[in-house]
């Protein structure tokens, strides 16, 4: 049995950004517009009108700031709301590999390592481009890896569930590496209509080099343990698929094949299935609160992570212990604990531990053990 251990990591920033201001100017601007069409069905009681959306009610429900795009043009205009991404060619790389290559190279100069040292690709993410080929073939291919390459989706706990794949893999020596890449182009199943749930998502890609630890070029992370669960909920869904235009009314624009989400019932049922996952991960693993120098957590709600900060370590984490991204990334679905993580890591010194977590529909949760070797 070989030690598996993180030795690069890599993020891929979009260059737009939605400030919450410009996003309220266009939500409002949209639902005015609705209202006005739909003004005598809401005089008569058949249809809701759309409230406003504000500044302090995203940043209070969320601690959201801002947030990264592929595209802000659609999403800004209060006709279109969503995102407009061109048409590419079967020859082009697609969207998703392009934003994964970026953040893929960046892990291997991370690790000081090339794609000859690489023996399998793992694309996990919360929706993938295309039902196939599979999205993380063309990764490889682009990267120029031999070996093998599949995608897995377990929505925002796809990052933790690919680490654990690929730490299996190398643990039992049936592979000596592996990038973990996670592009997640939220924004594109994003209801950006839906007040309650408009501000919550945004664009990025991260990557993770997952190797033997006698092969670490440099300072790496041991992964000493990982722990995955899943537990069945309709309470964040998106009913989009390849199905769709065999049902009636199914090419139509319909709520379900966005995003969507019953927040109170996720916030009350996943927090407590998290924090019980964490402690029972901890325990079996003889690690203490006191032993954990940092929490990378999924970047989801800043209230969701303040709760399982205290819930972990019993206290209210201290300033660094628990770092949050979402102010200036939004939910990255299954990359917000990799952002994290590469983010506020480098800080750490040998025998430090910390943990890895993400979290989201299904229900699934991921959880990684890891320490710092120098």
């Amino acid at each position: 049995m070989y030690i598996p251990a993180i030795t690069g990591s890599g993020i891929f920033t979009p260059d737009q950004i939605i400030t919450n201001a410009e996003l309220v100017t266009a939500f409002n601007a949209y639902a005015d517009i609705y209202n006005a069409e739909h003004a005598d069905a809401i005089a008569a009681g058949t249809v809701t009108a759309k409230d406003h959306s504000s500044e302090e009610f995203i940043f209070k429900a969320s601690g959201i700031e801002q947030r990264y795009v592929i595209d802000k043009t659609g999403i800004l205009d209060p006709h279109v709301m969503h995102p407009l991404l061109r048409q590419r060619s079967d020859e082009e790389p697609s969207l998703m590999a392009e934003m994964a290559l970026d953040a893929a190279q960046k892990a291997l100069a991370a690790a000081g390592k090339t794609a000859a040292d690489v023996d399998a690709v793992i694309c996990a993410a919360s929706n993938l481009e295309r039902a196939y080929p599979a999205v993380a073939i063309e990764i490889q291919d682009l990267l120029g890896i031999k070996g093998f390459a599949f995608d897995m989706n377990v929505a925002c706990s796809s990052a933790t569930f690919g680490i654990q794949a690929a730490a299996d893999m190398v643990r039992s020596g049936s592979i000596r590496s592996a990038l973990v890449v996670n592009p997640e182009i939220c924004s594109a199943h994003l209801e950006w209509r839906d007040r309650d749930c408009h501000f919550i998502f945004g664009d990025v890609a991260t990557a993770v080099l997952i190797e033997r630890i006698e092969d670490a070029a440099g300072p790496c992370f041991e992964i000493k343990s990982t722990r995955c669960a899943t537990q069945f909920s309709n309470n964040i869904r998106n009913n989009n698929g390849y199905l769709r235009r065999s049902r009636p009314d199914g090419v139509a624009d319909r709520r379900d094949m966005q995003f969507m989400q019953n927040g109170r019932k996720v916030f009350k049922e996943v927090l407590p299935m998290v924090a019980d996952h964490i402690a029972g991960h901890m325990s079996d693993e003889g690690v203490q609160a006191s032993d954990l120098k940092r929490l990378w957590l999924h970047q989801a709600n800043k209230s969701m992570n303040d709760f399982i900060g205290r819930k972990v370590l019993g206290r209210v984490p201290e300033a660094g212990e628990q770092p949050n991204i979402l102010q200036d990334y939004a939910n990255t679905s299954s990359a917000g604990s990799i952002i994290t993580f590469s983010k506020y890591s480098k800080d750490l010194q040998g025998g430090d531990q910390g943990l890895i977590c993400s979290f989201g529909a299904g229900y699934s949760v991921g959880s990684v053990l890891v320490e710092r070797h120098d």
